[in-house]
Order: structure tokens, then C-alpha cells, then sequence
């Protein structure tokens, strides 16, 4: 399972792409669009930005995976949207929207985890890493 320091490294490497290309270059990642996530902070109340893909867009909606690796923790960012859903998010480069992040209910997670481990068989793998199960969390237009 990735460390908290390993992940921190990989999104700080990962906006240094983005930066260093001018955007070009980081908005996919194993197939998958990128987006930035921003989430505030459930105790320190501050903005905490993290880079994740989505592996399945529905509309205006858009899927991620709070996997993290198959850790038996959920990501910090899940459990802060948890506590608060009003998230911004800059999806493949576009300007930051605010939208809203709910959990997929038992049925949505039925319905979606099929299609994206049919695709992505990596979360598949996660999944068998951990106990607890990975949650789906829909990102909607906060309008």
C-alpha cells in the first residue's frame, strides 16, 4: 500500500508535469482522464487539492475511486468530501467548477463497479487487497 508520503510525491510530480508542459501533458493517465480534486479539509478546514482519475463519466457526471490502492484506509480526500460534498474540481484541464460528490448508493456501486473493472482491472485487484469496499463517488454539477 502506497505511504501518505508516496502519494503526496506522486501529485506533487504530477502537477509538475502539468505545469512544466503548460497543460499539455498530464490530463490522462492509464487511459483515463485526470482531474484535480479539491476537498476542504475536515479538521483544518483548509483546501486540500489531490490529482485522481476517473474511470467512468455518466453526462455531466463524473465516477472516481476511492481506492487507494487497496489500502485498508479510505483516502483522506474521500473521507473530507464525506464530511463536506461541496468540492471544486478542474477536469482535464478545464477551468475549476464547484460540484457536488455523493457516494454511490449499494445499487449505483452494483451498476457501476462492473464497468469500470471491466475496463480498468486494476481496481478489481484493489479491491482483493482490502476488506472494506472501495466506494464510487459521483461528482455532479453543483447548479
Amino acid at each position: 500500500m502506497p505511504s501518505d508520503f508516496a502519494m503526496k510525491t506522486m501529485n506533487a510530480v504530477h502537477r509538475c508535469l502539468l505545469k512544466v508542459s503548460f497543460g499539455k501533458v498530464g490530463w490522462t493517465a492509464g487511459n483515463m482522464p485526470v482531474l484535480e480534486l479539491t476537498t476542504i479539509g475536515r479538521k483544518s478546514g483548509q483546501p486540500r487539492s489531490v490529482m485522481l482519475t476517473s474511470p467512468l463519466q455518466e453526462g455531466d457526471n463524473i465516477v472516481i475511486v476511492a481506492s487507494r490502492g487497496g489500502d485498508p484506509t479510505h483516502p483522506a480526500w474521500f473521507v473530507n468530501l464525506r464530511d463536506n460534498p461541496q468540492v471544486q474540481v478542474a477536469y482535464k484541464g478545464a477551468p475549476t467548477k464547484a460540484m457536488i460528490a455523493t457516494v454511490a448508493s449499494p445499487e449505483e456501486r452494483a451498476r457501476m463497479w462492473p464497468i469500470v473493472t471491466a475496463t480498468y482491472k486494476n481496481y478489481a485487484g484493489y479491491q482483493t487487497k482490502t476488506d472494506r469496499e472501495i466506494p464510487l463517488v459521483v461528482l455532479s454539477p453543483a447548479s
